[in-house]
């Protein structure tokens, strides 16, 4: 069963996908995304591009099950997912991949991007990237994904809703006002360069959670400059550096990259950045998503966003040196 189904309440849509439930657990001596497996190139690679074998969304999807009544609708799960391959070396991390090859990460995800972009069908354009069992990752192989959906899923419509609203109120980006605002402050700022700037938010609801926002007012991936983007590459693999120095242990995270739907109608006010939800809020006690938040959606974050950017940039001297 693969297809899409509305929630009239908060008028979503919800991805229904049962045949993901045989993803395996693939064993540790085989894996598909090595140079040998018979799925990628056997001479090796830098970074690539690969279709996803349990796909979510597919542009051939096939017909939803006979399940629509008067309040429920269905449609066919339309989109594309796909993984995308950081590295041929099955062991090695993302904070140990040079600058070069981070920039060939970048442009890969601008490519993903810009390719999906091109189907009209799809609204918006996801990647992201899990990190760590305790989020469910069962390839350990280095990689990210990118989902192209046709709708605009609620988290990202929510943000619109309240950049537009902000634009029309002030004539100004409210992320771009954001940005200057934490700066002015600047206890928050973990670290920055030419192009981007690392920091907790104001407002974070999870311990050591991350954002990283373009510095120029940037709608999307390919909106970037060439070096804007190879800045993008080096900045990613620093955060994750910086998390893994935290505790000198291999720290897991959600990294979520959120772009402008791909109509172009939200480029004025809505802005290219980057989200980071680590589950974990030590080296061993998980920050679970519990009843308020899952149920409610009223996030309590147990820790001050100040003493923890203390922490993150501790931790990103310590990756650095």
């Amino acid at each position: 069963m693969a297809e899409l189904r509305y929630n009239p309440i908060s008028k979503d849509w919800v991805m229904i996908a049962s045949h993901r439930q045989s993803r395996p657990q693939m064993p540790k001596e085989w894996c598909p995304f090595c140079p040998g497996s018979g799925r990628v190139p056997d001479e090796g690679y830098s970074v690539l591009r690969y279709p996803n074998d349990f796909p979510a969304l597919s542009q051939n999807p096939p017909e939803p099950d006979d399940v629509a009544g008067e309040m429920f609708r269905v449609k066919p799960a339309y989109g594309r997912c796909e993984v995308l391959l950081y590295s041929d070396q099955h062991t090695v991390t993302l904070k140990e991949l040079s600058n070069e090859h981070v920039h060939k990460l970048a442009q890969m995800w601008r490519d993903c991007y810009e390719d999906m972009a091109a189907d009209k069908e799809i609204k918006y354009i996801f990647i992201f990237e899990n990190k760590g069992e305790v989020v469910g990752v069962t390839m350990p192989h280095p990689h990210g994904q990118a989902y192209g959906y046709s709708f605009i899923p609620k988290k990202i419509k929510e943000e619109l809703e309240g950049a537009k609203e902000y634009y029309n109120d002030k004539g100004r980006c409210i992320f771009c006002d954001l940005l200057e605002e934490e700066k002015r402050d600047g206890r928050r700022i973990i670290f920055e360069n030419e192009h981007f700037i690392t920091y907790v938010p104001f407002f974070s609801p999870l311990t050591y959670g991350v954002h990283v926002t373009s510095k120029r007012h940037l709608p999307d991936p390919a909106a970037m400059t060439g070096i804007e983007l190879n800045s993008l590459g080096e900045t990613i693999r620093d955060c994750a550096g910086m998390y893994d120095a935290l505790f000198g242990i291999p720290f897991p995270y959600m990294m979520c990259m959120h772009s402008s739907p791909t109509d172009g109608k939200s480029n004025d006010f809505y802005h290219f950045h980057v989200e980071f939800f680590p589950p974990m809020r030590s080296a061993s006690t998980q920050q679970f998503f519990a009843s308020s938040e899952t149920g409610a959606g009223a996030w309590c974050n147990p820790n001050c966003p100040e003493e923890k950017a203390v922490e993150l940039r501790r931790a990103y001297e310590v990756y650095k040196r």
